[in-house]
C-alpha cells in the first residue's frame, strides 16, 4: 500500500532529523568554540524544523489521505553564512583529531544518508506534492552536506600543511 511505505518513510525522517538534532546540539554543548557552536546551532535548528514539517505531513497523511501541497522555498545555505562558517579562524580552532573533527565526520556520514533515503522516497512516490517534498528535503540537506564537506577539507588541508605530510 502506498500509503503504508510512505507513512514508513515520513516516520524514519523524523527519526534522522531527531536524531541530527541531538547530535548537533551535542557538539554545541560540548565545543569551546563559539564559531563551531553557531555552525551546529544552525543545524540543530533546521533540523528541528525539519522534523516539525514532517510530523505535519505525517498527521495530515494518516488523517486525510494526503500530503498537503507546500510553498517549498529554495533549499540553499546562505552564502554569507558559509563564507562566515569557512574561516581560518575556525579550521584553526578544530583539531584534526578532536571532538569537532570527529562530530564533523559523523555529521557528513549522517547527512549522506538523509539524502540517499530522501532521494529514494522521491523517485518511489506517484504523489507529486510527496515528490516535491522529498526532493526539497534530500536538496536541503545536499546543502548542509556540502558545508560539511568544505569544512572537513578545509581542516584536511589544515592538518597535511602543519604536519608536513606533503612530499614537496
Amino acid at each position: 500500500m502506498e500509503n503504508k511505505a510512505a507513512i514508513d518513510i515520513l516516520k524514519t525522517a523524523i527519526i534522522m532529523e531527531k536524531r541530527g538534532q541531538a547530535m548537533y546540539e551535542e557538539v554545541v554543548e560540548k565545543t569551546k568554540s563559539e564559531d563551531v557552536k553557531k555552525i551546529f546551532r544552525t543545524m540543530a535548528d533546521e533540523e528541528n524544523m525539519h522534523a516539525k514539517f514532517l510530523g505535519e505531513q505525517l498527521k495530515n497523511l494518516m488523517n486525510n489521505n494526503s500530503f498537503v501541497k507546500q510553498d517549498l522555498h529554495a533549499a540553499e545555505m546562505d552564502e554569507s553564512i558559509i563564507s562566515e562558517i569557512l574561516t581560518d579562524k575556525i579550521t584553526s580552532e578544530i583539531s584534526g583529531a578532536g571532538f569537532e573533527a570527529a562530530a564533523i565526520g559523523a555529521a557528513i556520514d549522517m547527512e549522506t544518508k538523509s539524502i540517499e533515503v530522501y532521494r529514494k522516497r522521491a523517485e518511489e512516490s506517484n504523489d507529486q506534492n510527496e515528490k516535491d517534498l522529498f526532493n526539497w528535503l534530500a536538496d536541503w540537506e545536499k546543502g548542509h552536506y556540502e558545508v560539511l564537506n568544505k569544512l572537513d577539507q578545509e581542516l584536511k588541508e589544515s592538518i597535511w600543511n602543519d604536519n608536513q605530510f606533503f612530499p614537496f
